[in-house]
């Protein structure tokens, strides 16, 4: 007789060291095995060329997993120069080589240009839906899609190594930048042409890949040593104001219903904890002056 897992409520953020050859739903599934958690999310897909930070939201914590997919992240980069891909990657098909006669400065200047707002046509062999379907199903089967150029802004480019053929490049970004896109644009600019060699994310938020663990670390743990490198589950939004509730406000907001805090005045989402500073949730103040709840937790009503 087969016996199912018994799948645990539990809550918070991992930071996971994503590696090499693997997707980003892979991972999650991994970790979602050793953690036998009920619910579990991660943060924005990294392929499986790249490695790197990939937070991971469980239990509770999917519920604001969404900000950090929308938020700035930073990248190691590897560009090969001389050659562009089916791909715009090192696992695609060499379809033009040219010769590399570009110098240090050249490559700078390059690379200083384009930091800012930019348009960026999304590759082909990406997640991004077109009718239901994702670009790169089209793309294996040799249907190429119109894309139309999204805005997104790169906010700092540094040049790490340059070799005369290859370089290596952190940039900070915002959400929705195709890196293996701004390899070919570079390499498009500087007349060879380019691809992606590597790519290995950095941060994610105020979040640091200096702090993340790996499968294989996880997978050595104990139970109790996996949820001890768990975050809390407002991690994800620290960065938010903090608003404290008396009893009697907390009580009545974990009901779904308004409350008022004298003297309050804050525009945006702000995070609400009880006098015993456990984190209810996140609030909104309305045109009123109340304070209304936008994403409450689970547990916290209990």
């Amino acid at each position: 007789m087969q016996f199912k897992r018994v799948k645990r409520n539990i809550d918070g953020v991992l930071l996971l060291d994503k590696p090499l050859g693997i997707s980003s739903n892979q991972a999650l599934q991994m970790v979602k095995r050793l953690y036998q958690a009920a619910k579990a999310g991660h943060t924005g897909s990294l392929d499986p060329l790249a490695s790197g930070l990939l937070p991971i939201c469980l239990g509770e914590a999917t519920k604001f997993s969404h900000f950090l997919l929308d938020a700035d992240k930073s990248y190691r980069a590897l560009v090969t120069l001389g050659s562009t891909t089916t791909t715009g990657d090192v696992e695609g098909e060499i379809m033009t080589q040219a010769p590399v006669t570009v110098t240090q400065s050249e490559l700078e200047a390059i690379l200083q240009d384009m930091v800012g707002d930019i348009l960026q046509v999304p590759p082909m062999y990406s997640a991004l839906k077109h009718e239901g379907k994702a670009l790169y199903a089209y793309a294996r089967e040799g249907v190429e899609i119109p894309r139309k150029p999204r805005p997104v802004t790169i906010h700092a480019i540094a040049l790490e190594r340059f070799d005369g053929k290859q370089f290596e490049m952190v940039v900070s970004c915002s959400k929705g930048t195709y890196i293996r896109t701004l390899a070919e644009d570079i390499g498009s600019r500087l007349g060879c042409g380019a691809h992606l060699g590597g790519l290995r994310r950095l941060t994610t938020a105020h979040f640091n890949l200096k702090n993340a663990v790996t499968i294989e670390q996880l997978d050595q743990m104990s139970q109790a040593e996996r949820d001890a490198v768990l975050l809390q589950v407002d991690a994800a939004i620290e960065d938010f104001p903090i608003v404290t509730l008396d009893a009697d406000s907390a009580f009545y907001l974990l009901q779904g219903q308004e409350v008022w805090k004298s003297g309050l005045s804050i525009s945006g989402l702000f995070r609400l904890y009880s006098e015993q500073g456990v984190f209810l949730g996140l609030g909104e103040q309305t045109s009123r002056g109340s304070i209304a709840p936008r994403r409450l937790l689970r547990q916290a009503g209990e």
